[in-house]
């Protein structure tokens, strides 16, 4: 029987894997505007659109996803391998369960969900066909979202990777057959990508569903699944949904804010689309540091290990700050170059030249929140990041984006110094909240072995 120890998995071997594979999210996770681009204008406006849409749709999903990452490390951790088999098991079918209702309204109602978005009529009809398309099959995505989420809980960071790297050469592949049409291939344009992205992600749910089922001894109850506890579900939803909420409250932040920046005109919101760019690049290390962390301390939680989840933590947040503010200082230095990529508009480099320059201020407490609380959802402790995080980005960032960027005149350098006082504030609380240890007694699993309905 195989063992998942945390002893034995460093943090550099579980983060490397999840590094690339958000590295490839952020590099082909608009491959088709790019590919479309030299399509139609306007398809890449329609796609776009349909794209904010789905991307809701991911965020939804992932709910039930950071659920599952979160209860498998725990039981993993307490050497109880049946019932991190059943989560996986009740995870799945609650998801398949969520993403089939939601594929069904969007299908239905596609055309109404993007006149929602005021998307002008002429762009309509090849919007809503890649939506219908991408959106019925979405239930596919949420399994293979889940089943990502199940493998890295039991250390195979790199199955997951290999499963992302597959799909996204796959969609590129598709859409060169589909958008340029060799070797007498029809052009398909919008539906062709519609088609590629689908069929690339029920390849890659092959795949990992393959996977899936070498890495976990333990057979998965799936005959025994109407028989599993209630329990299981609750725990689901209760780490997933404040999840959620968090990620929806920071996107819709984020919405007003733009919609601030576009009240300063177009320039500016060029500039801040070329900045924030390059700013993904930065703090992308501490994205993959805290969901290396996240795992591991998941693992040391359902073992009990409390002082070593407590040590792994603060020694992980170090390392991303460290390592931020050595990715943010070259990019600093050299960001009229990195900025000439995109334009050659001297007002736009310069000022997001500035931008980039602030962002070794940004970074450094952007990753007290990307690690600790990522730390804080491993240990259990799931509500107070979200109710402290809704407070402070709105409190905070958007309350002070409009008084500095728009009441007092800063512009975008209003907005970043608001942004830079989110962080930090957030931040800070966390690390308090984590230094506490309040969370050690908020673990889903018991010190007892759990009984199992298998």
């Amino acid at each position: 029987m195989k063992e998942v120890s945390t002893k034995k998995i460093t943090l550099f071997a579980l983060t490397w894997p999840i590094f690339i594979e958000v590295l490839l999210h952020m590099l082909m996770g608009n491959a088709d505007i790019l590919m479309l681009s030299q399509y139609s204008d306007d398809s890449v406006a329609a796609v776009g659109v349909a794209n904010q849409l789905l991307f809701m749709l991911i965020v939804m999903f992932g709910f039930i996803a950071t659920g599952t990452s979160i209860l498998v490390a725990q039981y993993l951790g307490a050497n109880n391998r049946n019932i991190a088999a059943e989560v996986t098991v009740v995870s799945l079918a609650a998801n398949l369960l969520f993403s089939i209702i939601i594929s069904i309204v969007v299908f239905l109602f596609s055309s109404k969900l993007l006149l929602l978005m005021n998307l002008p009529i002429e762009l309509l009809s090849e919007a809503d066909s890649y939506l219908k398309i991408v959106g019925v099959f979405s239930f596919v995505q949420a399994l293979v979202i889940t089943m990502g989420a199940t493998i890295r809980s039991y250390g195979f960071t790199r199955d997951a990777m290999y499963v992302t790297i597959g799909m996204n050469i796959l969609n590129v592949i598709g859409n060169y057959l589909f958008i340029f049409g060799p070797f007498g291939i029809p052009v398909l344009g919008v539906d062709g990508v519609a088609i590629s992205t689908v069929t690339s992600r029920a390849l890659g749910l092959i795949a990992i569903t393959v996977l899936l089922f070498r890495r976990i001894d333990e057979t998965l109850p799936f005959k025994k699944l109407f028989t599993l506890p209630v329990e299981h579900v609750k725990n689901l939803l209760k780490i997933g949904i404040p999840s959620a909420g968090e990620h929806l409250s920071y996107n819709t932040s984020q919405i007003v804010i733009t919609f601030f920046i576009v009240m300063m005109g177009t320039e500016a919101l060029t500039t801040k689309v070329y900045a924030q760019s390059l700013m993904m690049f930065i703090f992308l290390f501490a994205v993959a540091i805290g969901q290396g962390t996240q795992i591991m301390i998941g693992h040391q939680i359902g073992a009990r290990q409390i002082e070593d989840a407590y040590k792994r933590c603060i020694k992980s947040l170090k390392l991303a700050i460290l390592i931020s503010i050595l990715t943010a200082i070259p990019f600093a230095i050299f960001s009229d170059t990195l900025l000439g990529i995109f334009t050659t508009n001297p007002d736009i480099i310069a000022l997001g030249g500035t931008l980039i320059l602030l962002t070794i201020i940004l970074e450094p407490g952007r990753s007290f929140n990307l690690v600790v609380i990522s730390s804080l959802r491993a240990a259990g402790d799931v509500k107070f990041p979200v109710y402290i995080g809704i407070l402070s980005m709105w409190g905070v960032s958007v309350t002070l984006s409009y008084i500095l960027g728009i009441h007092f005149g800063l512009g975008l350098i209003g907005v970043w110094i608001a942004m830079i006082m989110d962080e930090w504030l957030r931040g800070l609380i966390m690390l308090r909240r984590w230094r506490s240890k309040v969370w050690v007694n908020k673990s889903f699993v018991n010190t007892k072995p759990a009984k199992s309905a298998s």
